[in-house]
This record gives C-alpha cells, structure tokens and sequence, in this order.
C-alpha cells in the first residue's frame, strides 16, 4: 500500500476516533453570554484531545528526581523512550513520571492536538510509544500489519450525560427525550447505542439523537432546549460547569457500561508501543510500564500537584485539571486484563462497524504481556 494512501486511510479512522473528546470552538448563543464564555474556553483551553498547540520540546524539563524503586535495566548506557500523547485525559497520566525521570530511562513526551498528527508518525516510526484512541490503535495495528503493540489502557470512558435539572436517575428515563451528541458514526453514537439496547431502549424510536459537529453545540442547545439532554466528555464537562451552573451530570456512561456486565470497558484511550522497540528492548519497555503505573496512581491521588504539573505541561489549566481528575478515568490496566477489557470493547465497535477498528479484530499478537 502506498504511503499516502495509508495515511489517508488512517486519518479516516483517526478522525472519528476521538470526536467524543475534542471541541473545536464556540456555539454562540444570541441569548446566553454563559454558553458562549463556556464554548469559547472548552474550545481555546480544554480540547479533548484536539486542540491546542503541541508543547514545544524546549519545554519538557531533563530528568532530575530519579525514582529509586525502579530498577536500573539500562545503565551505563541511559535508553530515551520517545512518547507522544494526545492533549488532554490521555496524556494525565503521563506527567509525573515525565517530570521526575527515571534512573534507567530518559523521557522525551511530545504532546499533539489531534489523532492525525500522531499517525503519520506511527507510519515513519518517529517515536516510540503513542497515546491513541482505543479503536485507533486497532486500525494501526491493521494498516502496519503488526508493527505496533498495545501495552496499556490508559484511559476508560469520560462520556456523561447532562441535563439542565435533575430529571434523568436511570438510564430508563432517557426514553422520550432528545439527546444532543457530537461522534455520529463513531465511538460516542457506538457507546450510546451499546447502552440504549442493553437497557431496553430502540435508538431509533424511543429516543431522539440530534448530532452536532461540536460538543459546544451540544451543550448549547441542551441548554436552550426543554426535555432534552446532552451526551458530553470530560474535561469539556467541568469547564462548562465552571461557567454555568445549570450543568448537571445525570449519569455517567462508564458505569452504566460496567452495569451491564459485559466483559469489556468503555474505553477511550490505550498506550501502543513499536513492535521492533518491544523485541529488542523489552526490560526498557516493562521498566516504562512500572513507572507509568506509578505516575497514573501519583495523578489520581495527589490532585493538586498533579493539575499543576498538567498546566505546566499545557494539557488543560491547572483550575481545570483539578476538578476534571477524578472524572477522567486516567487508568493504567496492563497483561491479561488490558487484552480482556480492550479486545471485548473491540469486538462492540467491531459488531457495530468493522471499518471503526480497520476492518478486522486484532490477533492476539498485538496485546503485549511483560516477560
């Protein structure tokens, strides 16, 4: 397959990937200067992955606290791990580790505003672990034929419904209202789906989805609207709540995925390494996934310093981070579990639309499981 027939084919697929999680700017309101500040602060500070400028690589600090529970596989001669992640809940988790170094690892982290950035660099093999929506990943792993691994979920569902009042308790309630959403034909419009039906509820008569191009739109026309609710993401939710109280989160999708008691996740984004880079530096790579383990667990349990150290690396603002945290289900699922969870979430897009994970479900050669 020619290059650019390859990239074209990928930033297809990248481009719906991760449509649940970016905004691109404001749905301006003639009636509301609240809608319109929250539209225009989501879509110059928040994005969900899609956003903003990538962090310049003068930016990212030298490895200076080494962490000594770690052990050193790689001195005298230190390995550089090349990292690119998307802006926002994917690439959380990866900032304290990044910050404080490794003994054994030297971290270079580029962060991208959007999935087709990173996809030509996974074609040319220009890092060597990439932060990427979950059914991205799939698609890579088809079109390379095997040349990337995943490694690690990092990141599950950041999906929640809201509404303007507090008339939605159960999924059941949804029936007979409008849903406003942005991801027609990707994730979001699979993951609806997938807990509509599960729940008793026909997507195509019992409710109404309207689909917007932007989350800002969404939010704007909840806003306005009478019985009707919106399916947003995190961080876009908490900056939107930040500047309009009437916001309120009825139901968070990622439970009521894990209420159903299917065996897989909601799953947003996953960690993929370089097949080659696995093989050839194996005690690299699983002395990286300690410490991303590590890192994840730092971020979820010291908020404070880790919104911090998210505005430092200019992923969302400090304020943001701190109270979008605890929503973002930044995660660090590894082995057995990461390929029971990911593959069954696959296997749901897959039934839904084969195109969404590039045609066909991966092998099991592509779940990585430390030695």
């Amino acid at each position: 397959m020619k290059f650019k027939k390859f990239i074209s084919s990928v930033l297809a697929a990248a481009l719906c990937a991760l449509s649940f999680t970016g905004c691109n700017g404001g749905g301006n309101s003639s009636g509301s200067a609240n809608e319109e500040s929250s539209a225009n602060t989501v879509s110059s500070a928040v994005s969900n992955e899609s956003t903003a400028a990538s962090v310049p690589e003068s930016s990212v600090p030298e490895s200076s606290a080494p962490d000594s529970s770690i052990p050193d596989h790689t001195e005298p001669n230190k390995a550089e791990i090349r990292i690119v992640a998307l802006k926002g809940p994917t690439a959380m988790g990866l900032t304290k580790m990044v910050d404080e170094g490794n003994s054994g690892l030297d971290y270079k982290l580029e962060i991208k505003a959007a999935p087709d950035e990173i996809a030509p660099m996974v074609a040319k093999g220009d890092a060597d672990i990439f932060c990427v929506p979950a059914n991205l990943a799939s698609v890579l792993c088809n079109k390379t034929e095997g040349k990337v691994k995943a490694i690690a979920i990092n990141t599950l569902g950041v999906l929640y419904i809201c509404e303007r009042g507090e008339t939605v308790k159960s999924v059941s309630d949804l029936k007979g209202k409008t849903i406003y959403s942005a991801g027609k034909g990707s994730t979001p419009e699979y993951a609806l789906n997938f807990i509509l039906e599960n729940n008793g509820i026909d997507p195509a008569k019992d409710v109404t989805i309207e689909w917007k191009s932007e989350h800002a739109e969404c939010l704007e026309a909840m806003l306005k609207g009478e019985n009707c609710v919106a399916m947003l993401p995190q961080p876009f939710v908490t900056t939107a709540q930040t500047k309009n109280d009437a916001v309120k989160v009825v139901l968070d999708l990622n439970k009521e995925w894990d209420a159903l008691g299917v065996d897989s996740s909601l799953i947003t984004g996953v960690a993929i390494v370089r097949s080659e880079f696995a093989e050839t530096m194996p005690g690299e790579l699983n002395n990286f996934l300690k410490h991303y383990g590590q890192s994840v667990d730092f971020v979820n349990n010291n908020v404070d310093e880790a919104a911090a150290l998210i505005e430092k690396y200019d992923i969302v603002p400090a304020a943001v981070a701190k109270k979008a945290i605890p929503n973002c289900n930044i995660v660090c699922i590894t082995g057995s579990e990461m390929k029971n969870k990911l593959s069954g979430y696959l296997k749901v897009l897959f039934d839904n639309d084969p195109k969404a994970v590039g045609g066909k479900l991966p092998d099991d050669s592509f779940y990585y499981t430390a030695e």
